[in-house]
């Protein structure tokens, strides 16, 4: 089965953000098509146009003309790499996502490869490229890099070689869990773990950039380390601000405390504290830890309408015994199950 302008759901949807990226454009559509032409997957390419200025987004339009199976989104301006994959997530159709860059630095031809994956290995719900051959500049990319690949497996205990690959392949409702803004693509397998994926990990081949610029920088290291932070936090205290906030607040306020004790005990004793630099570090040390707490204190108030709202969302999957055989289904797929309407007989 190929790609057609049948308007059944395809197998696949691929999803590239393009900006900037006219001398690329051509070749990128011709050799996904050549990588997922022959194979047993129906397929559908949605290019989202970042508000580039070079006319890739015209380009995309022109080809799309004679592609069914190519769409064009585009993007009112420039919102950044996130917001253009999260704008392609929210049209995919098929059953399988994959992502990857339009500076045709990722090969489109390992694309059959990662599916092949989550086609034969049914526990495993996301594929991630490693680019264990990477072809870019050694200090400026390949250095920052390492380190932040290791800074972040560290921090969110989801181990990978190569977070910044953007060549992957998703299982459809693991893609429906995740909601991406900010510049959260660098995190993308923490948030699938995060949402019950089970991840691995395969070399992929990787090419050096023959047209365009690179739209990246050593200063992004530091943008990293901020938005870690972030993740870290969502990960692990987004049901229980309280035990962030508040904790950090009682490790300022309990010295402060402690100290100002001390200083009652010695002013009882007829000494005077007034001048003492140690009461005034004691006071705010004990101020702001009880805002701090307080601060807490309202994220567990604010989780706690959220919950109570309907906002919250646990994922599951259940497994059912079909005709002797064992099946999973997943929440969403059960979601859409019970959403669509019943046939009405005449």
């Amino acid at each position: 089965m190929t790609a057609s302008s049948s308007p059944a759901a395809p197998d696949v949807s691929i999803v590239v953000p393009v900006y900037n990226e006219i001398g690329n454009v051509d070749g990128l559509i011709e050799r996904i098509a050549a990588a997922m032409h022959g194979h047993p997957w129906s397929f559908e390419l949605i290019a989202v146009d970042d508000g580039s200025e070079d006319g890739s987004g015209q380009r995309l339009c022109e080809l799309a003309d004679t592609r069914p199976w190519l769409r064009a989104v585009l993007l009112a301006r420039n919102y950044g790499q996130s917001s253009a994959l999260q704008a392609g997530f929210e049209r995919v159709r098929g059953r399988y996502v994959v992502t990857l860059d339009a500076d045709l630095q990722n090969e489109p031809g390992d694309i059959p490869l990662l599916l092949q994956r989550l086609e034969d290995d049914q526990s495993i719900d996301m594929v991630s490229g490693w680019r264990k051959d990477r072809q870019d500049a050694a200090i400026s990319r390949k250095l920052p890099s390492r380190i932040a690949n290791r800074l972040i497996s560290w921090a969110t205990g989801v181990h990978l070689h190569d977070y910044g690959c953007a060549l992957k392949a998703y299982r459809r409702h693991i893609i429906d869990r995740i909601h991406l803004y900010g510049e959260l693509h660098r995190f993308i397998p923490s948030l699938a773990r995060d949402a019950g994926a089970r991840i691995a990990e395969v070399p992929v081949r990787h090419h050096a950039r023959t047209s365009g610029a690179s739209k990246y920088g050593i200063d992004r290291t530091f943008r990293v380390i901020l938005d870690l932070v972030l993740m870290v936090f969502l990960m692990r205290y987004r049901q229980r601000p309280l035990h962030a906030i508040g904790g950090l607040g009682l490790w300022l306020a309990a010295p402060g405390f402690l100290m100002l004790c001390w200083l009652l005990g010695v002013k009882l004793m007829g000494e005077d504290i007034g001048q003492r630099p140690m009461l005034l570090a004691a006071v705010l040390l004990l101020v702001v830890g009880a805002q701090l707490i307080a601060a807490g204190l309202i994220g567990e108030m604010l989780t706690r309408v959220y919950h109570q709202g309907g906002g919250v969302q646990y994922y599951a999957d259940e497994y059912q015994q079909v005709a002797g055989t064992t099946s999973r289904q997943s929440d969403v797929e059960k979601q859409s199950i019970k959403q669509e309407p019943e046939a009405v007989k005449v």
